[in-house]
């Protein structure tokens, strides 16, 4: 049975004496990041006006503070969606009756653009906080935390849903209630696989970042500062060598944070994979070994989980089995009846709405018209992601399997994947002008660019927790070859592939928007698609035809979620470990 967090490691710890030489160690580096910190969040808050101009500077003696700022915004933002995703899973889980909901919402939400968001948020923001720079933070926040969340959600969802029925049964058996189960058992089931869609998640934000802090929806043009606006800035001037700098701020920033949080994170979350023996997976970190070995560490982290388990305790008194019957019809019988008539209803009600609104406001002929240009991205976005599974599942699976090399790549494959498109379009519009290649081929691959990498991050949070014993049975029964992946490596990781394809195919959707429509200095390239659709209309502030576009764009994700990849994930289901 896995224990999330255990209180009882003795009083001795939490009243340690003199600090050590490892305390003296780590104190300079998190007085280092809790100073930093407080500077950022200082800049954060100061005074600002609408229409103010905040100048961006392309000297790179500048980048320091603007990765610094950029870095603030990712972690704010990555709080937030882990509890939303607690949250989310928690609920969408145990009551199948919010799940007709709670996933179709889930699959709108991963499928409206993050200019869409903005274009909503960040009035309402700046109104919060008048005068204040805060209000654009927020939003510029709020924006990367459409980019993040929506993965982690369905990363949790789809765990703990796949939890063994043995572990299940036990939790049972010791009357644990439905707050004990989630925090001693599905929670910490799920903690490797979060922990690779976490990193997947802060890659995101680095790949929207330049649409998340250069901030330009109906005429309003804000920069904030960070890597994102310095990009944005680097490409209006057609600076090369600001572009570079750019890359070498990209690329020390996930070092950073890869070996002062992600790397310590996987290697605690190693001792909650499923399996008796320990086998040769384990994940290292020089940081987590510097910390168990500090007396004050040890001391402050032994107090804190204390205090957390105490309080997390107000929500464990009541103690209930839950059967299969209660968790399929947690409202009654009469009432989820009821629930299943007014959702229709509902969706229904939504029909009509958006059959007047095109109606009155837009005409058919230019819904036809955004329908077709939404086909051609749903071949593109099809095509693509076939690609990516073909090539990127077997890599996947082989470094999963193989800590020695997953430790290697694991911050070279955290760049690639936050590796912004719009740093790309130098190169593409360079080739594809002096080559005159055909834009509606060649802009194609700049979609699944940063998507690709959902499907390798969640294929290798799955390998990585293939049990030893299924591994040693699997060699003992002399599987090779084909065989050997057909029976036992490809059944093992296709939950976490469904997942990872469901949020690589909503990302492409979204990243269609960057790839259709590429702009370097005065030049542009435009494909025909949905993507190019959308960012035409908000660049012209037509918000009629930018609710149709994105409209008709959650219309694809959902029938596609519905018919192809939700058929998918209940096969997923029940091929889980």
């Amino acid at each position: 049975m896995f224990e999330l967090f255990n209180p009882r490691r003795g009083e001795r710890a939490l009243l340690a004496g003199a600090p050590n030489r490892w305390d003296w160690i780590l104190l300079p580096l998190v007085l280092a990041v809790l100073a930093a910190a407080a500077f950022g969040a200082m800049q954060m808050t100061r005074p600002f006006t609408v229409g103010q101009v905040t100048p961006i500077s392309l000297d790179p003696v500048n980048l320091p503070y603007y990765l610094l700022r950029t870095m603030l915004r990712m972690f704010t933002a990555l709080a937030c969606s882990l509890l939303f995703s607690f949250v989310f899973a928690a609920i969408a889980s145990k009551y199948r009756a919010a799940e007709k909901v709670m996933i179709p919402l889930l699959d709108i939400l991963q499928s409206v653009p993050i200019l869409g968001f903005q274009a909503i948020a960040i009035a309402p923001f700046i109104a919060l906080f008048p005068g204040n720079l805060l209000g654009v933070e927020c939003a510029a926040i709020f924006a990367i935390f459409t980019s993040q969340a929506w993965n982690m959600a369905f990363s949790l969802f789809q765990s703990m849903r796949t939890v063994p029925p043995e572990l299940n049964e036990a939790s049972r058996v010791f009357c644990q209630s439905g707050w004990q189960r989630f925090w001693r058992l599905e929670l910490p089931f799920a903690m490797p696989g979060l922990l690779w869609n976490m990193m997947m998640s802060m890659s995101g934000g680095w790949f929207f970042l330049v649409a998340a802090e250069a901030i330009s929806v109906a005429g309003q043009d804000i920069k904030l500062p960070g890597i994102g606006a310095y990009i944005a800035v680097a490409i209006e001037a057609e600076n090369g060598r600001a572009i570079a700098w750019a890359i070498c701020a990209m690329l020390a920033g996930i070092v950073l944070y890869d070996q002062l949080f992600f790397r310590p994170l996987l290697a605690w979350a190693d001792k909650f994979r499923f399996e008796e023996s320990q086998g040769d997976t384990a994940q290292g970190s020089w940081l987590l070994d510097w910390g168990r070995r500090s007396r004050w560490i040890r001391a402050l982290t032994d107090r804190f989980w204390l205090k957390l388990s105490g309080a997390l305790g107000w929500f464990s008194l009541r103690h209930e089995r839950d059967t299969d019957e209660t968790r399929a019809h947690p409202l009654g019988k009469y009432a989820a009846r009821a629930w299943d008539v007014l959702v229709p209803a509902v969706s229904l009600l939504a029909v009509y709405r958006l059959v007047m609104f095109v109606h009155s406001d837009v005409g058919w002929a230019e819904a036809a018209h955004v329908v077709v240009l939404g086909l051609i991205t749903l071949g593109r976005v099809m095509l693509l992601i076939g690609l990516a599974s073909v090539v990127w599942v077997p890599t996947a699976v082989w470094i999963g399997l193989r800590p020695q090399y997953s430790q290697r790549v694991q911050a070279v494959a955290q760049f690639l994947a936050a590796f912004p498109v719009n740093l790309m379009f130098p190169v593409v519009v360079y080739m594809l002008v002096t080559l005159k290649l055909n834009p509606n081929i060649w802009l194609s691959p700049l979609m699944v660019f940063g998507t690709q990498w959902y499907i390798l991050f969640n294929v290798v949070a799955g390998a990585s927790t293939i049990p030893n014993e299924l591994r040693l049975a699997a060699d003992n029964l002399g599987l090779k070859g084909w065989l050997k992946w057909k029976r036992v490596y490809l059944p093992a990781v296709f939950p976490a592939y469904i997942t990872g394809a469901i949020t690589a195919s909503g990302g492409s959707w979204n990243a269609s928007i960057v790839a259709e429509y590429v702009t370097w200095g005065k030049t542009t390239l435009v494909a025909d698609g949905l993507g190019s659709y959308i960012k035409q209309m908000t660049d012209a502030g037509d918000f009629h035809r930018i609710a149709l576009g994105i409209g008709v764009m959650c219309v694809f994700v959902m029938l596609l979620n519905r018919f192809f990849w939700r058929k998918l994930y209940l096969r997923a289901e029940d091929r889980s470990l």
